[in-house]
């Protein structure tokens, strides 16, 4: 396979799967940690490497390394695996995802924002997610007809704050996650609730249903529910760990466990509650992003360009979220036609954030 984003969480975790099955890895593709890089590169020997910064490549002790995003897509077309796993994060993601298709390699996808940017223009037969919710959803399925998908929040950092609180927490509250440690994207996404709106999105174009909804279950048991039309409710639990939506991403032979199982006497009382717009303010665009899934570009561009002065203790969380909105108002009318769209519509955002 080829992994992209190797020393991320679902790198690691990705990794871990190859060495219990002994998966051969082709290539690896990272950011900044090089020092993991090179601890990967050593016990799985790929014949491809890939970092983010094309003037650190002479650090990693590898005979063909590549540099930067042009690096990325290169590595992509001289390798010769089917399978792409695409971990990487952010917007960066969205290039790769489309070299992969192109190449018409099969894609196990962690990188959320290649389908909140891109779903109308993806082969999303394709896709294969590596997300415990639409995991869940997948698993439950079964091809059967439902009425309602539903996935689960853990609420963030700030669920049992007040809304004023909020409004003035630093990026330093935001990372306080009650549940586990990810890293800063996700868990600044977890606390705005922009990361469930994304995973909606996600939902919509994988299982080709607006009729999609969150709610929160503090304990991160219950991944995802489906109500089916003839009026019976399945959930999906499991511990919180990744290795198992990884682990059928891949096709491996599932003939143990990946997971221990969950202890059912042990985990306490289950209770879901409601997504409150006054906490978590751009909740209130679930319906329109679902009405008009094509404007997932703006929502994905305005959350990246106003947490950077977020992250750099410019602005505090409820500004940050009011930039959000206010971005989304200007370009609701905008929904893109075209990949080309696409692109002009992500630069569009951001220039008009960065410029106000």
């Amino acid at each position: 396979m080829i992994l992209l984003g190797s020393t991320g969480s679902i790198g690691v975790n990705t990794l871990e799967i190859c060495r219990r099955f002994q998966l051969p890895v082709e290539a690896l593709v990272a950011g900044n940690n090089l020092e993991l890089l090179q601890e990967q590169i050593d016990e799985f020997r790929p014949e491809l490497v890939a970092i983010a910064d094309p003037s650190r490549t002479r650090e990693i002790d590898h005979p063909q390394v590549y540099g930067g995003p042009e690096g990325i897509l290169r590595l992509l077309e001289e390798s010769r695996s089917p399978l792409v796993v695409n971990a990487l994060v952010g917007y960066a993601g969205l290039g790769p995802t489309l070299k992969a298709q192109e190449l018409g390699r099969r894609l196990a996808l962690a990188n959320k924002e290649s389908l909140v940017v891109a779903g109308a223009f993806l082969e999303r037969g394709s896709i294969h997610p590596i997300d415990s919710e639409h995991f869940g959803l997948w698993y439950l399925l079964g091809g059967r007809p439902f009425r309602r998908l539903i996935l689960t929040a853990s609420g963030g950092a700030f669920r049992d704050r007040n809304p004023e609180e909020i409004r003035r927490a630093t990026y330093a509250q935001a990372l306080r996650h009650p549940n586990w440690s990810m890293g800063d994207k996700i868990t600044i996404d977890s606390a705005s609730m922009a990361n469930k709106l994304f995973e909606l999105l996600e939902a919509r174009w994988l299982f080709d249903s607006p009729e999609v909804d969150a709610l929160i279950e503090r304990r991160s048991i219950v991944h995802a529910l489906v109500e089916f039309v003839d009026g019976s409710t399945t959930a999906h639990l499991a511990e919180v760990d990744m290795k198992l939506p990884i682990a059928y991403a891949l096709e491996c032979p599932i003939e143990e466990p990946i997971l221990p199982p969950v202890d059912l006497m042990g985990i306490g009382p289950l209770s879901f509650e409601a997504i409150d717009p006054e906490r978590y303010p751009l909740w209130s665009l679930r319906e329109e992003l679902l009405t008009h899934p094509r404007l997932g570009v703006v929502l994905n561009a305005a959350n990246e360009a106003a947490m950077e002065p977020f992250r750099r203790g410019e602005i505090d969380f409820g500004t940050m979220t009011d930039r959000i909105l206010e971005a989304w108002r200007t370009f609701a009318d905008r929904e893109p036609q075209s990949l080309g769209e696409v692109f002009e519509l992500d630069a569009e955002v951001r220039s008009y954030l960065n410029e106000n």
